[in-house]
Parts: C-alpha cells; sequence; structure tokens
C-alpha cells in the first residue's frame, strides 16, 4: 500500500491534516490562553460550574447505562428472531443518528410534554401530570437518540457468534440460562464496555437535549453553560475556561472508548444462518415480540406525532422560516463537499507512508464539541470581524469538521479494498495522480462517498451548536428558528418548521446516498 501512494493524495492529506490540527488544537489554544489568562484553571470555576461539571457526568453515565441496560434484550430479540420487518426495523436503528436533535425533542414533547398524548391519558384517569424537565428528561432524550446506537452495537456482537456454537449448546441439551451464561456472557462483556462508553461521550455533548429539556441551572451541563456564558453574559473568559474543561473531559473519554472499542475477534464458523433452539418456546417468543414492539414504538410515535402535527401548517409557515431553511441547506451542502473531499485526502494519505499520523489527525474533531469549537472561533474571530457576518461559513466549517472522521470510517476500508484488488494492475498501466483518482478510485468508491455526502449534509442540516453562538437575532438556520419558536411557544409552527426539517434532513441522506448506490458496480 506505501508504494502504491500517489503525491497528490500525499499532498492534499497533509495539508487536510494540517487544517484539522489548526482548527481543532488552534481553537483549543485560543480558548486555553482566555481561560488561563483570565482566570486560574481550578480558581476560576465558581459553585454553579462545579454543579454543571457534575451533572453533566451524571446524566451522561445514567444516559449509557440505561440505554445499553434496555438495549441488550432488544438486541437478543433481534438477533434471535426472523419475522416480516425485521430489516427495516433494524434499518429505523440508524434513523436517529441523522436525526435532527430539536425534531426529536419536539416528538417527544408531543408525547412526554405537558400537552403530550401521556399526560393526557393521566388526565382522564384523574391522575397528576407528569413533568419532562429536568434530569429525567434529559436522559430520556438521550437514551432515545442512544437506544438504537447500542442495540446496532451489541446486535453485531450477536451476529458475530457462530451458528456452530449454538448447534452444539443444542445437541448438548443447553437451556437458555446456560447458553447466555456460556456463549452470550463473553460476548457482552466484550462489547458493553466499549458500547457504554461511547454514548457516554455522545452525551457528554448532548447540548440541544440540555439546552429543551433541561428545564432550569440545575440541570445545566458545560455546554450549556458555555453556551449562557455567551448569550446572556457575554463572559468571554468564563466560556473560555469551562470550554477548556469540556475538552479536557471530551479527551479523556474519547481516548477511554478508542481504548475499548477494538474491533471483536471473530470466530471461526461456516457462515450458516444461527437457528436458536434454546429460544423456541412460547414463553420467549411472546417477550421477544413484546420487547420488540415497545422498542418500534419509542422510536416511531414522537415521528408520526411530528409528522400528523406538522402537515397542517407546513406550507404556511412564515417567510422566516423558509429563509432559515435555505440557509440550512446551504450550510449542509458546503459541509458534505467540504467533509467528503477532506476524508477522501486523508483516506488517500492513509494508504501511504505514516498513516497512523493521518488517521489520528482525522479523528481529532472526536475531542471537542461544536460548543468548544465555535468558542475557540469566536475568541479568533472576535478582535478581527464582527463574528455574526460569518455566522453561515463558520457553522459550515464546524459541521464539516465532526463530521469528517464517519467519513473516513466509510472511505479508508474501501480504498484499501480496492488497492488490494485493483492496485497492481493500476501499477502496470502506470495509472497514478489524478488520472489514477479519477478512472480508478472514485468509480469504486461511489458508494462510500455517497454515503458521506449523505451523512455529512443530514447532520449538518440538524445541527444546533456553533450557529447559536454566531448568529444574529433574525438569522440562522432553520434548527435555530425551530428553536426560537418553540421557546416563543409558538407551537403549530414549531410543528411545521420540524416537519420541514426532518423532509429535507432525510430528502439529503436519501439523494446522496442513493446517488452513491446507483451503478456503483460498474
Amino acid at each position: 500500500m506505501a508504494r502504491r501512494a500517489q503525491p497528490v493524495g500525499r499532498r492534499a492529506g497533509a495539508a487536510v491534516a494540517l487544517g484539522l490540527v489548526a482548527l481543532t488544537l488552534g481553537t483549543l489554544g485560543a480558548v486555553a490562553w482566555r481561560a488561563v489568562g483570565t482566570w486560574g484553571l481550578v480558581e476560576g470555576l465558581g459553585p454553579a460550574d462545579w454543579a454543571a461539571l457534575r451533572f453533566t457526568l451524571l446524566q451522561a453515565g445514567l444516559s449509557a447505562v440505561l440505554s445499553v441496560a434496555l438495549a441488550v434484550p432488544v438486541a437478543r430479540a433481534l438477533a434471535r428472531r426472523r419475522f416480516f420487518g425485521r430489516r427495516a426495523l433494524i434499518a429505523l436503528m440508524g434513523a436517529p443518528f441523522i436525526l435532527p436533535v430539536i425534531v426529536a425533542v419536539l416528538g417527544l414533547l408531543s408525547v412526554f410534554g405537558r400537552g403530550g398524548i401521556l399526560n393526557a391519558g393521566l388526565a382522564a384517569l384523574g391522575l397528576a401530570p407528569l413533568s419532562i424537565y429536568g434530569l429525567h428528561g434529559v436522559i430520556l432524550g438521550n437514551v432515545f437518540f442512544n437506544l438504537p446506537l447500542a442495540v446496532r452495537l451489541i446486535l453485531q456482537g450477536w451476529l458475530s457468534i457462530p451458528a456452530e456454537r449454538f448447534r452444539l449448546a443444542a445437541a448438548l441439551g443447553f437451556g437458555p440460562s446456560q447458553i447466555a451464561r456460556q456463549i452470550e456472557g463473553p460476548m457482552l462483556r466484550e462489547v458493553i464496555p466499549g458500547a457504554a462508553l461511547a454514548i457516554f461521550l455522545i452525551c457528554l455533548t448532548s447540548f440541544a437535549i440540555a439546552l429543551t429539556l433541561g428545564g432550569g441551572p440545575r440541570a445545566t451541563t458545560i455546554e450549556l453553560a458555555i453556551y449562557q456564558a455567551f448569550r446572556f453574559d457575554f463572559d468571554l473568559g468564563h466560556a473560555a475556561l469551562l470550554a477548556a474543561l469540556q475538552f479536557a473531559i471530551s479527551g479523556a473519554a474519547m481516548l477511554l472508548a478508542l481504548r475499548l472499542t477494538l474491533p471483536q475477534a471473530s470466530a471461526a464458523g461456516l457462515d450458516r444462518p444461527v437457528e436458536r433452539w434454546d429460544a423456541a418456546s412460547p414463553w420467549l417468543r411472546a417477550q421477544d415480540a413484546v420487547l420488540t414492539t415497545l422498542a418500534a414504538l419509542f422510536l416511531l410515535t414522537p415521528l408520526a406525532l411530528i409528522v400528523t402535527q406538522g402537515l397542517p401548517t407546513l406550507l404556511s409557515l412564515p417567510g422566516i422560516v423558509w429563509t432559515a431553511a435555505l440557509n440550512s441547506l446551504a450550510v449542509a451542502l458546503a459541509s458534505a463537499l467540504l467533509a467528503t473531499a477532506a476524508a477522501l485526502a486523508l483516506a488517500l494519505a492513509i494508504s501511504g507512508p505514516r498513516p497512523a499520523l493521518y488517521e489520528a489527525a482525522g479523528m481529532l474533531p472526536l475531542a471537542t464539541s461544536p460548543l468548544v469549537l465555535g468558542t475557540g472561533l469566536f475568541l479568533i474571530l472576535n478582535p478581527v470581524i464582527d463574528p455574526s457576518r460569518l455566522a453561515l461559513p463558520v457553522t459550515a466549517l464546524s459541521n464539516a469538521a465532526m463530521a469528517l472522521p464517519f467519513g473516513l470510517r466509510a472511505l479508508v476500508p474501501a480504498l484499501r479494498e480496492v488497492e488490494a484488488s485493483h492496485g497492481r494492475l493500476a501499477d502496470a498501466l502506470g495509472m497514478r495522480g489524478l488520472a489514477r483518482l479519477r478512472l480508478l478510485i472514485v468509480p469504486r468508491l461511489r458508494r462510500p462517498l455517497g454515503f458521506t455526502l449523505g451523512l455529512a449534509a443530514a447532520l449538518s442540516m440538524g445541527d444546533l451548536g456553533v450557529v447559536t453562538l454566531f448568529a444574529p437575532p433574525e438569522g440562522g438556520t432553520l434548527p435555530l428558528q425551530l428553536y426560537r419558536l418553540m421557546g416563543a411557544y409558538r407551537m403549530n409552527e414549531a410543528a411545521g418548521a420540524a416537519l420541514l426539517l426532518l423532509i429535507l434532513s432525510f430528502a439529503l441522506f436519501w439523494v446522496f446516498d442513493r446517488g452513491g448506490r446507483a451503478d456503483a458496480d460498474t
């Protein structure tokens, strides 16, 4: 692979790697300089900051534990059953990853909020209403997003167990408890720690969920405290101090997550379909059916309510919403193109000498968060230019950086396969540089390139992070405008804007991903 690396790939990859280092570590340096220059790192933290730190760790820890604990029985049910709609349900497990957070929050409010269907049912029974705001609301939002991720991660562990082990267990007369102890238990001990820590890392930076469902000072995360220091106090030194603290926590969690999420070694087998004789009892069948039904209802009900409530007002939304939608589309397209081009350049460089350096540079954005990145960019730009004038470009840049590691994960294995199967022939034909890129690599990478474009566009379309720091009062993107409508209690218009955002996000992903799949084998 090193022999086939092309200079054009190395040069572009080096430029992208240096840009990522400058963007992440450079903004962190600006944050640290401002934080240390204003206070000592420890002396500058007040009681409210320590409370925010405790709440951040508490909500992330509880969310990770609950997500994994609920995912284990659901993943087991999906692993040992075959039923109509199973593939669609498993595919649905990936939908929350590209679902705009603010849309999901509005859907959860439609179910669990003050005027939601749950409280309507309680009122009909003469019971007191429940409040979704506070710690339990934040955890509910985090579990909604991360339960599907946990199911997918744990399900992969179940599917990696060879069918021959279950055949041998059946021959030995193992029951469900013995199967769980001898076969499933060791797999879960390998998979669960990494899955839980990955979700913990995601929940550390759940800004939009805490912003909308936190409900007050007692439910403030570090990310929310950064936003409050910017928007309400305009205390840049305090915001920088909190951003440095957030980076330290996220970086430590990321390093630990990478250490625990090593690829699981697949046991040898003949790739036969798994038949679970141990789960043939009517009781276990009913149990699995109930679990899969409840999981599907938990995921689908908020989305169904968004559609039904948003349809009546979708075409009568005010002009400011449509302007925000155009802004979001521009930001999403720019972010997708930038993230995909950068990921491809890094992937080409990783196929050459010193791949670890390029891989480390590509993973750097995982160690930070959009608000920390935005804080550093604001500190750098503020003395030179009005940051609100660069709200959309900075948002696109930040979103591209956040999506790049996921694109890299999709492109690197595919590029290695292309080089392994066609690299020698390309070398023999003297195909190098741009010709190799245009004639061999890009056509063979249409699937992962389309997926990367769609994923980056959808993630950028629904992002509510950096834009909250930079946008002027009347400008911004569609997620920010949706949040403003919710804050003004214009819930009918908010439902229409949420449906519009949902349609645009999934449409972008579908168009780009389908474009990558069409004629992919030619």
